[in-house]
């Protein structure tokens, strides 16, 4: 058997049978006719017997002696089949299968539910089972409807890393064999050297041969592994035309010498490296056949001498499409079939007629054109095919989420792609990567030429800069809407980013881009600093070679779009090179460079460090229910064990509306994890340097403290929330008037000399009053003797204490002392300063105080009126940024080969400090008789090392040492209506979700 393997290229890693599923309800059963009871004909010329204990070619022997000779020969036919064509189409497809016997189908157009119907439907009347193909050159999506397509190949081909291009071998394979797909005529291995070809251009991976042949084998390899028979097309190399083979016969002109040293190479590799599978081009090349009027496809020089003589390819040799103008131009009623057999093809795709393919077939035999053993070598060489592509099992598609298991890895792997092809072509301006937070009076402005609306690319840069102002000029615009906009954006920008979108793939009447498109890119230019970004096939950026700055995006699609935006500002590195030749830039032109090292979480799979897999997946069910019961409109959850990512996913939106999906650049309001994420851990330091004593007083750091009740209570007991303070006073409650309106001298619409504090979207408070606020705090009254009451006013001191002893605000020390050291992107204050509001999830719409929905804005009311930075709330940050700072805690205080904080600290800070509760010092943690409570807190299998907190707005951070576990558990809770849902507490949410954390643990 394995002979035949070798001979196919598919060395050993084809399936001999898929596994059977269950056959739908009112499926027919079918079966292979079995060696006993096969019928046997003649066959003149050929020893039809296998060679003992040669399983492929038995099983190929019992199904060519059970075949009539017509049939024989139709196993060597593949017609074409729709899934969106209707009935007519569907009993066309049933008449060849039933009555001519075809060999095998090639699905086109229409949908995955749909395909796979049919699929079962034409197999269960196959009198032999069917090669189940199709044309997916960038997945199933370049077909069906609602599957996800890849990007195309010239995207990969500026990629450097051919690993890529092997996971998309793999993930197209994949979803073939989801589909009962049997070979993908796929991938394209022409050296695209003719930017005006109007057929392969960006299907192919480019212009160098190296690359083309790299690529191309990376893809060959992943599909294969997979048990689908790749297809390297189009033989001898379509890439040097500009002529399309479906409307006309192309000429390649090139002398043999140049064919060997260019086209060639690819299909050499492609063979070296056992590809399944060839397709041959309808191409009139005179260095290989100088008979006029005939295609490659159809030559006995290219088929036969060159292909399989010459560079000894013994795989099936598949003709292109008989039905293209190349060849049905010349050949009809079967006869284009007769002579592509003729000249050594195996496969013949998609003739004029099956039927008359057949009998041209068989006249040529009578001639003595052709012999029965050659036709006959040929079925069986098809046959044994089938056998290694695991046709001699029965093959029934479960329709059973069939569309989410196509789609449900090309998101990630269309991510990876983006982040590695993106190319910086030129730079001449430097404005490549732009400043996050740019000098006053540098406005920037975004064109999106082409499109028809705001896009992803707008809103990721809007994201990054609060200067920002978008424009969209469509197609649709005239050239006199040019000046009024020039006329704007010259008077009020300072610099401008050009992107260009929607255009066109093919070359034809400049990629479709309109003049009015143009002179206002060339204006822009001309005019402003500016960046043009192509969101497209790059030969397009011919027609702006002037550009200062230029980037090539490839595709026009949301991930793209934000892997370009990043690109531009910095948070991903440039790694592309052009695939191709542009302007003055040849192929390979690229300018890379690293960024700044940032912290990124290395991840695992969970038995990699002890957990299930199985057991995690439950987490989805838990966020899925909190969801539908209304805990929460989203969140995101994340956990590490050994330093490492286990889990981290999204679920839900930003609001009930479903308007805004959370994502991982989702920054929340963290609430009171404040106070151990910014206030405590600047203590923990400060008390490393000496600076803070446990046993000192707030009277002994704080002067305006001194002289009250409050100057004496030690640092210890407002660590450990017992120093008697009230939990809570709502300073904004005396700021309002009796009928619940904000008082005007004290609030502004707009920001003055005066009214400089921020609480909400047009309210500004008097900054005086602050100090009122700190009087109220100094007036209330103290009970040293309530033992542990949780309060605010504990953090406020705290966050006072650290600005007084660092000379530094609370946001600024915490900034460059932790945040920027570890690398974290989100964390810090008052994030609108900083991020675009749709980053940002909007908490409660608030009805009492500041009348609005709170988004940007910290939630806590008194934490907004001290003007958004306070020592018990105002932190926001994404799920990534915070395992960063848990991790460092969890890693003894150390980060990056940065010691943050000594691990002695850590363990005094983070252990029971008081008999009278559950507190450490700061930290909150698990009740010392937790597993016998009825509602364990945090969980109930929590060690007692394990510490964290948790935040009003439905927020958790937990990190058990002796599980080496970290677990984060963002939400906005109490979106849109405030505390007065308190499901997320009353379902038990986070403390199921780090329960089923230690239980994937457990054995």
């Amino acid at each position: 058997m394995m002979r035949y393997f070798m001979v196919l290229g598919l060395t050993g890693i084809f399936l001999t049978g898929h596994a059977v599923q269950q056959i739908e309800p009112g499926q027919p059963k079918r079966t292979v006719i079995p060696p006993a009871a096969a019928a046997t004909y003649t066959v003149a010329s050929q020893d039809t017997t296998a060679p003992a204990g040669d399983i492929a070619a038995q099983w190929a022997d019992s199904v060519f002696n059970a075949l009539t000779p017509d049939e024989r020969i139709a196993q060597l036919i593949m017609i074409r089949a729709h899934s969106n064509l209707g009935q007519d189409h569907i009993n066309k497809v049933v008449a060849d299968i039933r009555d001519n016997k075809v060999g095998g189908v090639i699905f086109f157009q229409g949908g995955p539910v749909r395909q796979a119907q049919l699929t079962n439907y034409y197999q269960s009347i196959s009198k032999v089972p069917l090669m189940v193909g199709i044309d997916g050159e960038w997945g199933l999506g370049m077909r069906l409807d609602s599957v996800i397509s890849l990007p195309r190949n010239l995207m990969i081909g500026a990629i450097r890393d051919s690993s890529l291009a092997y996971d998309a071998g793999r993930l197209i394979g994949n979803q073939c064999r989801r589909l009962g797909i049997h070979i993908d005529f796929a991938p394209d291995m022409d050296v695209n050297n003719n930017p005006n070809n109007p057929v392969i251009n960006d299907r192919s991976f480019g212009e160098n041969k190296y690359q083309v042949a790299r690529m191309g084998v990376a893809l060959i390899k992943g599909m294969q592994e997979t048990g689908v028979m790749a297809c390297a097309k189009h033989f001898p190399g379509h890439g040097d035309t500009d002529v399309d083979s479906h409307l006309d016969l192309p000429v390649i002109g090139k002398s043999r010498q140049q064919l060997d040293s260019l086209e060639l190479y690819p299909f050499r590799e492609a063979i070296a490296a056992g590809v399944g599978s060839i397709m041959v081009a309808h191409l009139y090349v005179p260095a290989i056949d100088k008979r006029p009027n005939t295609p490659t496809s159809i030559s006995y020089n290219a088929t036969t001498k060159l292909l399989k003589n010459e560079l000894g390819f013994q795989g099936l040799v598949v003709t292109d499409a008989l039905e293209m103008k190349g060849i049905a131009k010349f050949y009809k009623n079967g006869e284009e079939a007769l002579q592509s057999l003729l000249a050594g093809n195996d496969l013949l795709v998609l003739p004029s007629t099956a039927e008359g393919s057949v009998n041209a077939i068989k006249r040529a035999i009578k001639r003595g054109q052709i012999s029965w053993g050659e036709v006959n070598g040929r079925v069986k060489k098809v046959l044994i095919a089938k056998y290694n592509l695991g046709l001699s099992k029965p093959q029934v598609i479960d329709t059973a989420h069939i569309t989410d298991d196509l789609n449900a890895q090309t998101d990630t792997l269309r991510r990876r792609i983006a982040e590695q092809a993106i190319t910086l072509v030129k730079n001449d301006n430097r404005l490549v990567p732009f400043q996050i937070f740019p000098p006053r009076k540098q406005k920037l402005a975004v064109v999106a030429v082409g499109a028809d609306a705001s896009n992803t690319f707008l809103e990721t840069i809007k994201s990054y800069r609060t200067d920002v102002d978008t424009y969209v000029f469509t197609s649709r615009q005239s050239l006199a809407e040019v000046a009024p906009l020039m006329n704007r954006l010259q008077r009020d920008y300072k610099a401008v980013i050009i992107s260009l979108h929607n255009y066109n793939r093919r070359p034809a009447n400049s990629f479709g881009i309109t003049v009015a498109e143009k002179v206002l890119i060339r204006q822009l230019q001309q005019e402003l600093p500016s960046v043009i970004v192509a969101f497209g096939n790059p030969y397009a950026i011919q027609y702006f070679c002037e550009a200062p700055t230029i980037v090539a995006a490839y595709e026009d699609d949301d991930i793209t779009q934000k892997a370009a935006a990043n690109v531009l500002f910095g948070k991903l590195a440039p790694k592309g090179t052009l695939p191709v030749s542009v302007c003055s830039y040849a192929s390979g032109t690229g300018i890379t460079y690293e960024l700044p090292k940032f912290t990124s979480l290395p991840k695992a799979i969970p038995e990699e460090v002890g957990m299930r897999s199985a057991v995690l997946a439950q987490i989805d069910g838990i966020a899925k229910d909190m969801m539908d019961k209304g805990a929460a409109p989203g969140c995101e959850i994340l956990a590490m064990k050994d330093g490492r990512v286990v889990y981290n996913k999204c679920f839900g939106y930003y609001e009930y509306n479903r308007w805004q999906e959370v994502t991982p650049e989702t920054i929340y309001d963290l609430a009171s994890v404040t106070k151990i994420c910014a206030t405590t851990i600047s203590v923990m330091r400060l008390y490393d340097e000496g600076k803070i004593k446990l046993d000192a007083t707030l009277g002994d750091y704080l002067p305006f403290v001194r002289g009250t009740d409050k100057a004496k209570l030690h640092i210890r007991d407002v660590l450990l929330h017992q120093a008697g303070l009230k939990a809570y006073i709502p300073f904004y409650k005396e700021t309002l008037y009796h009928n619940g309106v904000p008082d005007s001298v004290i609030y502004h619409p707009d920001a003055d000399s005066v009214h400089t504090v921020r609480v909400a979207d047009k309210m500004y408070m008097d900054s005086n009053y602050i100090n009122t606020m700190y009087q109220r705090m100094l007036d209330s009254d103290l009970n040293p003797r309530q033992g542990y009451v949780y309060s605010d006013m504990d953090f406020i001191f705290l966050g006072k204490i650290v600005e007084a002893l660092t000379g530094k605000k609370l946001n600024q020390y915490v900034q460059e002392t932790f945040y920027d050291p570890l690398g974290l992107a989100t964390t810090g204050f008052r994030p609108r300063e900083r991020f675009g509001l749709q980053r940002i999830a909007p908490t409660e719409n608030e009805r009492i105080f500041r009348m609005q929905l709170i988004r940007g804005d910290v939630h806590d009311p008194g934490a907004a009126m001290f003007g958004g930075v306070a020592g018990h709330a105002g932190l926001f940050s994404n799920a990534q940024d915070l395992a960063v700072i848990l991790q460092m805690l969890l890693n003894g205080g150390k980060y990056n080969d940065i010691q943050f904080i000594k691990p002695e600290t850590i363990n005094l800070f983070t252990a029971y400090g008081t008999m009278h509760s559950r507190r450490g010092l700061g930290f909150d943690k698990p009740e010392r008789d937790n597993k016998k409570r009825k509602d364990p807190y945090p969980a109930a299998s929590a060690s007692p090392l394990t510490f964290g907190h948790t935040g009003f707005t439905g927020t958790c951070i937990w990190v058990d040492p002796q599980a080496k576990l970290v677990f984060i558990f963002l939400s906005n809770r109490v979106c849109p209506d405030g505390g007065a849902n308190l499901k997320l507490s009353t379902l038990h949410v986070r403390e199921n979700v780090m329960e089923t954390l230690y239980r994937s643990m457990m054995k």
